[in-house]
């Protein structure tokens, strides 16, 4: 392990550059959003951001245009 750890370093950082700001931001906006399930799945799943891509753009969207409605 050590070893591919050694020779893997430059894929590492990135995949790591790629996947904190994504997970942040999703993270952040389901605390915003007051969505307790999403933030605890956000925060436990790994998906090299794919799930907190999906949250940002389709449950954040779906969370927003409810509270459109309320207020209108």
């Amino acid at each position: 392990m050590e070893l591919f750890l050694q020779q893997n370093i430059l894929v590492i950082l990135l995949l790591a550059l790629w996947v904190i700001p994504w997970k942040g931001y999703a993270l952040w906006l389901a605390a915003k959003n007051d969505s307790k399930w999403w933030f605890i799945i956000l925060l436990v799943l790994n998906t090299l951001a794919i799930l907190d891509i999906i949250y940002i753009f389709v449950i954040n969207k779906k969370c927003c245009q409810k509270e459109e409605n309320k207020t209108l």
